[in-house]
């Protein structure tokens, strides 16, 4: 996964409502079972997740992009990318319509030294923002990776890709977990490449990925912002008991 660049080989589109046009594979982003595109749509730039050929006729593959459609669809947060449309287009069958992504992923980004303050930050914010919110919607998805954050060309602001596909009752223990573990496993790979050693980010990173780790996205986020539930806790008590003080005091 890599720059998505408009001006890369365009595919020929057998399109007579001309409805879309300049459509690009982009190789970089292939999944298991999906190719995805760039294309036109009345003019616009958008994503399309495609089943690959060889699979194009498979029942089961059908049904499988039909239920990430289903999960994603409802899904809306800034830092997810989102999922607009189910369409069949000549030639590639049914497809996942979603806004365009112009931008790098982390993995790019850690490959050609390129990483700057504001995507740590990102990191340290607006992923979990974004994990928190997919686990508040206990939406089941593949391990976050490097390769499945996109930073915007201009601004970096963080995109997950590849959020989701099926949606449960309740996450189990282990998908709370898993997140956890993967989360640790970015921001190490991260901090292994920045010019300066964050001792603590590193222990945080390790943790998460520890028989210890953390219990869940906020007590991490929490441990982050270098606080824990038990300072929270306290600093809530000692106002309500200055609070009761100044309404006893009022009252005599």
């Amino acid at each position: 996964m890599g720059y998505i660049s408009k001006e890369e080989k365009k595919i020929p589109l057998d399109d007579p409502s001309g409805k879309w046009s300049d459509l690009t594979l982009l190789p970089e982003w292939e999944e298991e079972f999906y190719d995805v595109y760039t294309v036109r749509k009345h003019g616009k730039w958008v994503m399309l997740k495609a089943l690959k050929k060889e699979y194009a006729d498979d029942p089961e593959k059908q049904e499988m992009l039909e239920r990430e459609f289903d999960t994603r669809y409802n899904l809306a947060h800034p830092n997810i990318v989102m999922v607009n449309d189910f369409e069949e287009i000549h030639g590639l069958g049914m497809v996942i319509v979603t806004d365009d992504v112009y931008g790098y992923s982390l993995r790019r980004l850690i490959d050609e030294k390129r990483l700057t303050p504001k995507i740590l930050h990102r990191l340290l914010t607006q992923l979990l923002d974004a994990m928190d919110y997919i686990q508040e919607n206990h939406v089941v998805h593949h391990p976050i990776t490097p390769e499945t954050i996109i930073f915007t060309e201009y601004t970096e602001n963080l995109k997950l890709i590849d959020v989701g596909y099926d949606q449960t009752e309740t996450l189990s223990p282990q998908d709370l977990s898993t997140d956890i573990r993967s989360y640790g496993q970015v921001l190490e790979e991260v901090l292994e490449h920045l010019p300066t050693k964050m001792p603590r980010l590193q222990h945080i990173a390790q943790r998460c990925q520890g028989d210890k780790r953390y219990g869940s996205i906020p007590a991490l986020r929490l441990d982050i912002e270098q606080r824990n539930s038990g300072k929270v806790y306290l600093i809530i008590s000692i106002f309500i008991l200055i609070m009761a003080c100044l309404l006893i005091w009022l009252a005599v």
